[in-house]
């Protein structure tokens, strides 16, 4: 079975593991990724990490960084070398590269499937409302990130086979506890990773920071438009020795971060038109054996489950209580952090998210 999945998101180095999990289950697998993408993180380039047993094809990308129209001009090409039975799409069907994907499927004979994250009901104007109705009425299968999209385009018309599979798992061997435990230190340091934008809540988190003893920390990793008004909030709040300010770091060498913290907090706050579709990074700190708060925005209680502390969205005082907990109960903390280490190798690692993906590639064959 030869299949092509193109894929943007695969240009981040621990991303790949799941391609080579693929591969490893009998797929003749070329992945297709352009040499970087743009958003508001800035230019991610993309990592070579994982490159065993799968064809890498790096290819041009047309209108990088614009999220509903880029595409990839060459993609042709690929096909006609390749000739794939399946092409695994991983965009949103409303976005010009899964139609113009769809249509190449098509004309060299493959079913094509999409990846869509879209959890909230939402119409687009011409022409992406037009190419969305393509897609749903043309694709073969759909894989969807959480429970909310599926019923999102149910909803909307879709009436083929669709899967609940998360985009991407983690490595458990990669993201793994520290051998000796947390480093014992005088400060108590929760932690953020992600972008830096206000729908991910840390004003919140700035805010519950500033309600708890001078010996609680944060270190916020990453990039983003809100990092000036956050450090501007952080110095107004008298925070600023508290709070450190992190460029991200390469995909692969997250875990160095993770395991530094006493806590991890994703703090994601909704907005009308998102919410959040799955908090990858929750799963990253979980399989580091580093125990979780998240907020009760969109999916991430359904990922955490019942091995993290869940408060109420936007709710300051709220988050302080979950802190002050953790802070008073080492007990706790320690027992969160071994049931997140096993719900992620019961539920979300890359190589279960692989054989699920496989699985609705042999149902399309």
């Amino acid at each position: 079975m030869r299949v092509i999945l193109l894929s943007k998101a695969c240009v981040v180095g621990a991303y790949q593991r799941k391609l080579e999990e693929i591969a490893a289950l009998g797929v003749e697998l070329t992945a297709a990724v352009p040499p970087e993408w743009r958003d508001e993180r800035g230019v991610l380039r993309l990592e070579r990490a994982h490159l065993q047993g799968y064809e890498l094809a790096v290819e041009p990308i047309a209108l990088n960084g614009n999220f509903h129209l880029h595409f990839y001009p060459r993609l042709g090409r690929l096909m006609a070398r390749v000739r794939p039975d399946i092409v695994h799409i991983d965009e949103e069907p409303y976005n010009f590269a899964t139609w113009h994907a769809l249509r190449l499927a098509h004309r060299y004979g493959a079913k094509a499937l999409f990846f869509s994250w879209q959890n909230l009901v939402r119409r687009y104007p011409p022409p992406f409302s037009w190419l969305e109705r393509a897609v749903l009425r043309q694709a073969e299968a759909a894989i969807v990130g959480n429970r909310a999209s599926a019923e999102v385009w149910r909803a909307k018309g879709y009436a083929g086979p669709m899967t609940v599979i998360p985009q991407f798992g983690v490595d458990p061997d990669l993201f793994a506890p520290a051998p000796t435990g947390p480093t014992p230190r005088e400060t108590f340091v929760v932690g953020y990773a992600g972008r830096l934008v206000p729908e991910k809540g840390l004003e919140v988190l700035l805010r519950a920071l500033a309600q708890l003893p001078d010996t609680v920390c944060a270190r916020l990793a990453g990039s983003g438009p809100d990092l000036p008004r956050l450090q501007t909030l952080a110095a107004h709040l008298n925070l600023t020795g508290r709070v450190t300010f992190e460029p991200p770091l390469p995909s692969t060498r997250m875990r160095e971060f993770y395991v530094q913290l006493d806590g991890f907090v994703l703090p994601s706050v909704s907005r009308p038109n998102w919410k959040e579709q799955f908090g990858r990074v929750l799963i990253e700190a979980m399989a580091c054996g580093v125990p979780v708060i998240g907020s009760t925005c969109g999916e991430i209680p359904n990922v955490i489950g019942e091995a993290g502390l869940i408060f109420a969205e936007g709710r300051v005082e709220a988050l302080a209580t979950c802190l002050r907990t953790w802070l008073a109960d080492p007990v706790l903390r320690r027992a969160l952090a071994a049931q997140g280490r096993a719900r992620v190798l019961a539920h979300y690692t890359q190589k279960q998210v692989a054989e699920k993906t496989v699985e609705v590639y042999r149902s399309l064959a």
